[in-house]
């Protein structure tokens, strides 16, 4: 009897798939943070670039695809922001730090860096264990990280003191009670059409023109939008309500 027992104890249920799927989605921005650093550690930074550009897709669709087939999990969520310290937090600073701090001040750029990796750590486990509704507090780390890795991108020869200024202004950014608009639970139901057109004609425009730095001034600008009270999301939405992202 206790054999038994101790079987069907022993026995364990399969997981569904609609709590798989998002993970599967976030492995993917995983693979993608640890091949960019492979790259990167080859000194093959753009391509390394794009691969944190394509992290931050699956960062963007693994919400998504959880909220759609009702697999928001605790799981998910702890599973979510170790990913995001990879992708977006210590890939971008090493990207970074190889691109422009390398040789600023000996160990000093390695500190600058390891400033920004450690404020993205605390701005995640902050968030997961305040689970507020409505905007972001402090800079999102995928915003952080795109931003730093968009100056690689678009070829600026930044100088060492000013880009040991950017990332550690960066860094201070994620860790402050700053709000920045959430714009991830945007659907066809709640957003505003006719401002999302516009905000497409803005951001091809922007792509013609400034080609590669466009990437630099997408992020520069939610960076900036923040301390400026731009909120995007109440912006897009259609009733002009902020929206909230559980995951």
């Amino acid at each position: 009897m206790y054999e038994k027992f101790s079987r069907k104890r022993m026995i364990k249920k399969p997981i569904p798939f609609r709590r798989l799927a998002p993970n599967m989605i976030t492995s993917g921005s995983i693979l993608c943070g640890v091949m960019s650093l492979v790259l990167a550690f080859h000194r093959h930074v753009v391509p390394a670039v794009w691969l944190i550009f394509v992290a931050a897709f699956f960062d963007l669709m693994d919400g998504k695809v959880a909220r759609s087939l009702g697999g928001d999990s605790a799981f998910g969520m702890e599973f979510d922001s170790l990913a995001d310290v990879v992708s977006f937090g210590v890939v971008p600073g090493l990207i970074f730090y190889v691109s422009y701090l390398y040789a600023f001040g000996g160990v000093l750029g390695a500190l600058v860096i390891s400033f920004y990796v450690l404020c993205g750590a605390l701005r995640l486990a902050r968030f997961n264990v305040v689970h507020s509704s409505g905007n972001f507090q402090g800079l999102p780390i995928p915003a952080a990280g795109l931003f730093l890795v968009s100056f690689v991108m678009s070829g600026i020869a930044l100088p060492s003191s000013v880009a040991a200024i950017m990332a550690t202004t960066i860094g201070a950014l994620m860790i402050s009670s700053i709000s920045y608009g959430n714009i991830k639970q945007l659907n066809k139901n709640n957003i505003n059409v006719l401002r999302l057109l516009f905000l497409i004609s803005c951001v091809v425009t922007i792509s013609v023109f400034l080609r590669e730095k466009s990437a630099l001034a997408y992020t520069m600008i939610y960076v900036l939008s923040g301390p400026i009270g731009i909120d995007w999301g109440k912006w897009l939405s259609l009733k002009g309500n902020e929206v909230t992202d559980n995951r």
